[in-house]
């Protein structure tokens, strides 16, 4: 008479081919989870946030996120132009700090 052990039955089931495959699944999902928490583009989070893509050039761009609200601007290429007044000197020290000096106000 030949004995059966609950292990030989154990490696013969399909199903708990399925069930790993459902554990990995729910890893990758709690990864992904945790990727999106900490995203500072996050849409739930209501940080303040600035980023500036490609600084400097002609395609230059920055996305400011104040809460829920997100506002692109693009660069133009062009030097913009103006109306207004000086308002001040800043001055960059040896130590590399800057000082900003505001124009006395004629009253």
């Amino acid at each position: 008479m030949r004995r059966r052990y609950l292990d030989e039955d154990d490696q013969d089931d399909p199903i708990l081919s399925v069930v790993n495959l459902i554990d990995v699944f729910l890893v990758i999902i709690a990864i992904l989870l945790i990727a999106l928490i900490r995203n500072p583009f996050n849409p739930f989070s209501q940080d303040k946030m600035v980023m500036v893509a490609n600084p400097g050039q002609a395609d230059m761009e920055i996305v400011v996120k104040d809460g829920q609200k997100l506002d692109r601007y693009k660069a133009s290429g062009q030097i913009g132009e103006g109306e207004g007044m000086r308002a001040g000197t800043a001055y960059r020290l040896k130590d590399g700090s800057m000082i900003y000096v505001p124009e006395a106000s004629d009253p």
